[in-house]
């Protein structure tokens, strides 16, 4: 018996790195994949269908059920065509990982329009519009009193959540998943749908052309030494929060090698108050308090 037995998973992204991985783990442990991967370079660029077949080759060849999709989740009706795959192909949708992502990292200066737009778009409205359409599916099914005991886990990231130079497109989108999860996992709990994102540190084509972070990922030589950097250390905290009766929600989760840990929302900390209002002079005065 699998953690994941019957479940239904679309998985967005896993063609290759962590939603490889992601496929790979939520297959053993018994859910029916659909694998979407638009097969695209880094930026989103030069599509190629082939790491979706290649990926639900794999699976097939673990006794798995799965499917290949290509459509753009970043598109309304291509990700109502993700969606309607899954309920096409097995009869069901129980989990919703959204993964896919690009990358265009430059300082702000030398940042274009292209690069902010494409970005957030994969990223942010990659996120929405697919959990927007299983979220009609599964709302039609509690209407129809059907018990409904779904999942979607989201992919936030420590470059949105704490920053990193050279990304504020990718962190702002980043930023904006986090705070997606949190308000959806509140709106869709009345329909049996639990929210929550991860935000991963791991070894991928992203990670290792990411500033800053290229000299950390490599993988040790010593095959006896813990990969913290291996991106299937990621996917078992995923399928966790894909099962069944796992009860968080509304949470996101730093997850690297064997480390797990919660985030906490934007938090008010130190405080400046007085019975009236504040004059400029007050305020100059006052506010270095509040940064020490």
């Amino acid at each position: 018996m699998g953690a994941l037995d019957g479940r239904v998973a679309i998985i967005t992204g896993a063609g290759r790195g962590i939603g490889r991985e992601h496929a790979l783990l939520f297959a053993a442990e018994g859910a029916k994949v659909v694998v979407n991967d638009l097969g695209g370079g880094l930026d989103g660029t030069s599509l190629e269908a082939t790491p979706a077949e290649e990926v639900v080759a794999e699976l097939k060849a673990m006794g798995a059920e799965a499917i290949a999709n290509h459509d753009n989740v970043a598109t309304w009706d291509g990700a109502a065509s993700l969606v309607n795959s899954a309920l096409e192909a097995f009869g069901d949708l129980h989990v919703l990982v959204n993964n896919a992502g690009i990358l265009r990292d430059r300082v702000l200066v030398n940042l274009s329009e292209d690069d902010w737009d494409a970005v957030i778009n994969v990223h942010l409205k990659g996120h929405f519009a697919p959990t927007r359409h299983a979220a009609a599916y599964w709302r039609e099914q509690a209407k129809e009193g059907k018990t409904v005991r779904a999942s979607v886990i989201n992919t936030s990231s420590t470059s949105g959540l704490l920053g990193n130079v050279g990304q504020s497109n990718y962190g702002a989108a980043k930023a904006g998943i986090a705070a997606f999860t949190v308000i959806i996992a509140e709106e869709l709990s009345r329909y049996g749908v639990r929210v929550n994102a991860i935000a991963p540190a791991a070894r991928t084509r992203m990670t290792e052309s990411t500033p800053g972070l290229s000299d950390y990922v490599v993988k040790p030589s010593d095959a006896a030494v813990f990969d913290v950097w291996d991106p299937a250390n990621i996917s078992p905290l995923v399928a966790t929060l894909a099962m069944e009766h796992c009860a968080a929600t509304g949470q996101v989760f730093f997850v690297q090698g064997g480390t797990v840990r919660k985030f906490q929302n934007w938090t008010m900390t130190e405080t400046l108050e007085k019975n009236d209002r504040w004059t400029v002079n007050e305020l100059a005065e006052q506010l270095p308090t509040l940064l020490k």
